[in-house]
C-alpha cells in the first residue's frame, strides 16, 4: 500500500496525506532486483562514499608527515595521570554540536584521529568511537535546536519553530550526562584491564606503544601540519554554522587540508598523491558498507512496503491511553528509523500521520515531535541501515555485532529515559499544543 504525497502549504515540503492510505498492486523484489539495489544504494549514498574516500586520503597524508604520531605523543605526555578527562571534554563538545546544529555525518572526519588518541591513552577503539558517535548522538537525540529533526518535525506539525526548548534542554542534560558516565566508566575498566575489551586482539595490532623514548620530536613541520588541520576545522565549523556547509563543502576542505598539510609537512607532490590513494583505498570497505545499508532502503521502497509498515504501526498504538500512546509513538518511531534513517526524511514521512493522531488520542503535537526526536536520535547509532553510523564503525574496524552488544545496555537506558520523558510530557501538557 501507499499514501498520497502532497505539498504542505506552510513549509512547502512534500509530506504524506494521512487519510490517503490505499492498497496497490504487489511489487515483489526479485533476486536480480536485490543485486541491483546495492549499486543503486551506492549511487544514492555517493555523497557519503566520496566524503569517506577523501577523508581517508587526507588523513593518510597527514599521518605520513608524522604530525599525528608526534602530536598524540605530546598530548599523552601532557595528560599523563589525567587521561580520562579527554572523554567528557570531547563528548560534551560534540553533544552540543549535535543538539544545536545536528552534527552526525560530520563526526566521520574526526574518527581516525580520536580513535588513535584513545588507543594511545590506554583505552580501546570502542572508547574512541563512542566518544564521537555517542557524544554527537546524545546531543542529536537531545535536539535542543536541531534543524534537521526538530525544525522539520515542528514545521510539519504546524508548531512554532523550536518551541518547547526548555523541556528539550532538560532532556539533553539528562541524556548527555548518562552517556558520558557510561563511556567514562567503561574506559576506566579498559584502562585497568585492556583484555576486557572485545577489540583487544584487533587493537593490539593497531596500538602504538608511546614510550617517551620512542615518541618522535614534535617539530615545527609537525606543528604546521596540525595547524593546517586546525585551520581547516575552524573553516568547517564556521561554514556549518553560518554558510550552510554540508558534505560537498566539507569534502572539498578536507582535500585542501590534505594537500596543505603534506606540503608544509615536507612531503613532495608525488608522495602526497601516493598517500592520498593509499588512504582512500583503506576506506573502500567502509564505502561498500554504506552502499549496502542504503540498498536495504531501496528494496523496501521498490517493494511498496515502506508506507504499509508506517500505516500499520500507527494503527497499532491508536487505541491506547494517552501516556501509553505517546510512549508507543516513541517506540514506533524507533522502529521506523530502521526503515528511514534520515531524520528529516523520517519527519516528512511520519509526522503527517503522528501529528493528527496526537490530536485524536488527546496528546499534544509537541509530545508527538518529542517521541519522533527520541525515536530517531537513539537508534541512529544502532541501526545497520544508518549509513553514517555503519561508516563510523567501519572506519574504526569494529563489527556491528560487537558494537551492538557493547551498546545494548546504554540503548536500553536511553529507551527507559525516553519513555519516561515522553510520558511526563503528556502529564504536564507539553505544548504549546
Amino acid at each position: 500500500g501507499e499514501f498520497d504525497r502532497i505539498e504542505d502549504p506552510n513549509t512547502g515540503r512534500v509530506v504524506i496525506d494521512p487519510d490517503s492510505y490505499h492498497e496497490i498492486d504487489r511489487n515483489p523484489t526479485t533476486f536480480f532486483d536485490i543485486l541491483k539495489a546495492i549499486p543503486r544504494g551506492m549511487e544514492d549514498a555517493s555523497y557519503i562514499i566520496f566524503f569517506l574516500l577523501i577523508i581517508g586520503g587526507a588523513f593518510r597524508i597527514l599521518q605520513a608527515t608524522g604530525a599525528v604520531e608526534s602530536g598524540i605523543g605530546a598530548v599523552v605526555k601532557k595528560m599523563s595521570g589525567r587521561e580520562k578527562l579527554v572523554i567528557p571534554i570531547i563528548m560534551l563538545i560534540f553533544a552540543l554540536a549535535g543538539a544545536f546544529i545536528g552534527v552526525a555525518e560530520e563526526t566521520l572526519a574526526f574518527m581516525p584521529l580520536v580513535v588513535s588518541l584513545a588507543l594511545a591513552l590506554g583505552f580501546d577503539s570502542i572508547t574512541g568511537t563512542a566518544i564521537l558517535l555517542l557524544g554527537a548522538g546524545a546531543g542529536f537525540a537531545g535536539a535542543i535546536l536541531n534543524p534537521f529533526t526538530i525544525g522539520v518535525a515542528q514545521g510539519v506539525a504546524g508548531l512554532p519553530l523550536f518551541s518547547g526548548l526548555e523541556f528539550r534542554s532538560i532532556a539533553f542534560v539528562l541524556i548527555t550526562t548518562v552517556t558520558i558516565a557510561f563511556v567514562y566508566r567503561y574506559a576506566g575498566k579498559i584502562q585497568k584491564n585492556p583484555e576486557l575489551s572485545s577489540m583487544y586482539e584487533e587493537d593490539k595490532e593497531r596500538r602504538r606503544e608511546f614510550n617517551e623514548d620512542d615518541i618522535p620530536d614534535f617539530t615545527n613541520k609537525h606543528k604546521l601540519a596540525l595547524l593546517s588541520l586546525a585551520a581547516g576545522m575552524g573553516v568547517i565549523v564556521y561554514g556549518v554554522l553560518n554558510l550552510g556547509f554540508y558534505i560537498l563543502e566539507l569534502g572539498s576542505i578536507f582535500l585542501l587540508i590534505g594537500v596543505v598539510s603534506g606540503l608544509v609537512g615536507g612531503l613532495g607532490i608525488g608522495k602526497i598523491a601516493d598517500e592520498f590513494v593509499n588512504g582512500a583505498k583503506d576506506l573502500v570497505y567502509a564505502s561498500i558498507i554504506v552502499g549496502v545499508a542504503r540498498g536495504i532502503m531501496v528494496v523496501m521502497a521498490d517493494g511498496n512496503i515502506m508506507d504499509s509498515i508506517i500505516y500499520n504501526a500507527a494503527n497499532a498504538i491508536s487505541g491506547l491511553p494517552p501516556a501509553l500512546s505517546a510512549v508507543g509513538m516513541f517506540w514506533v518511531q524507533s522502529f521506523l528509523n530502521v526503515i528511514i534513517p534520515s531524520g528529516s526524511g523520517q519527519a516528512a514521512v511520519s509526522m503527517p500521520i503522528m501529528a493528527p493522531m496526537a490530536d485524536v488520542i488527546g496528546i499534544s503535537r509537541q509530545t508527538a515531535v518529542l517521541a519522533f526526536q527520541f525515536g530517531d536520535g537513539f537508534s541512529n547509532v544502532m541501526t545497520p541501515t544508518s549509513g553514517y553510523f555503519m561508516a563510523a564503525i567501519a572506519l574504526s574496524g569494529i563489527s556491528w555485532t560487537k558494537w551492538a552488544k557493547w551498546l545494548l545496555p546504554l540503548f536500553l537506558i536511553w529507551t527507559g529515559i525516553g519513555s519516561v520523558l515522553v510520558a511526563v510530557s503528556v502529564m504536564i501538557g507539553y505544548g504549546p499544543f
